[in-house]
């Protein structure tokens, strides 16, 4: 995929998505500077291939992402593309209303995002190239039962990235969103209902590699399912809620 090595930096790669598109990344060429919380998740996968390097931060913790951005850029060269993938999940229905569950959850899925942009922006701005991948979610196409801190989050994220695409696009700074479906995770198996189309972690790293090369805001998939909710988003409410209500 590359004819030389060039440097990435994937927040929240120990698991899921993340950690999927970290080994995918190593063997396509890339030096992937690994970040999350845990630093023995992030050795062992070091283990498992050379070109893995270890960074740990909080993505609620600014100073960390700084810190980490900078080290990175000492030690591998200029981060040519930053995954900014950290992101949590718990369902809530109704009965469970929780305020503390929406403030952990915009902390880590919203401000994350924010906070790892106010550290790889300027680094690319600087130098006037680069790319960035967020990571939302279908769920963030339309509210969704039981899902109400986790949809807002994501919708969040989406309405973010379309915010700032243009002004960074006109910088030579290619800011895009990955919109994933289920796919299975220590999250996703929270869910106590069947998803359909849910893909492996493997799966989904393959299909964000695939669109990796292309200038394309939006990275979504399953494809038949992203169509699905893309029509869904569409419907007036009232119809719109009348289709949903089944997952009361």
């Amino acid at each position: 995929m590359k004819s030389s090595p060039s440097v990435a930096w994937l927040v929240g790669a120990s698991s899921g998505i993340g950690q999927a598109l970290a080994f995918q990344l190593a063997q396509a060429g890339w030096q992937v500077a690994i970040s999350a919380r845990r630093l023995d998740a992030l050795q062992a996968m070091q283990a498992q291939h050379p070109a893995l390097h270890p960074y740990t931060v909080d993505v609620t913790n600014v100073p960390s992402l700084h810190e980490a951005a900078a080290a990175i850029t000492r030690e591998l060269g200029e981060i040519e593309l930053c995954v900014l993938n950290a992101g949590d999940y718990t369902p809530m229905p109704l009965a469970d209303f929780n305020i503390e569950l929406f403030r952990k959850l915009c902390d880590i899925n919203y401000l994350g995002a924010v906070n790892g942009l106010d550290a790889i922006m300027p680094l690319m701005l600087a130098r006037g190239r680069g790319q960035i991948l967020l990571t939302a979610s279908v769920a963030g196409y339309r509210g969704l039962p039981k899902s109400a801190p986790y949809s807002a989050s994501k919708a969040a994220v989406i309405s973010l990235a379309e915010s700032l695409h243009l002004e960074l696009k006109a910088r030579g700074v290619l800011l895009r969103v990955v919109n994933p479906g289920f796919v299975r995770s220590p999250l996703t198996d929270k869910n106590a209902f069947k998803m359909p189309f849910l893909l492996e972690p493997e799966e989904a790293a393959q299909a964000i590699m695939r669109d990796l090369p292309r200038r394309n805001f939006e990275i979504a998939f399953p494809k038949r399912f992203v169509y699905l909710l893309k029509v869904l988003r569409l419907l007036p409410y009232w119809l719109y809620f009348k289709l949903t209500k089944g997952a009361l």
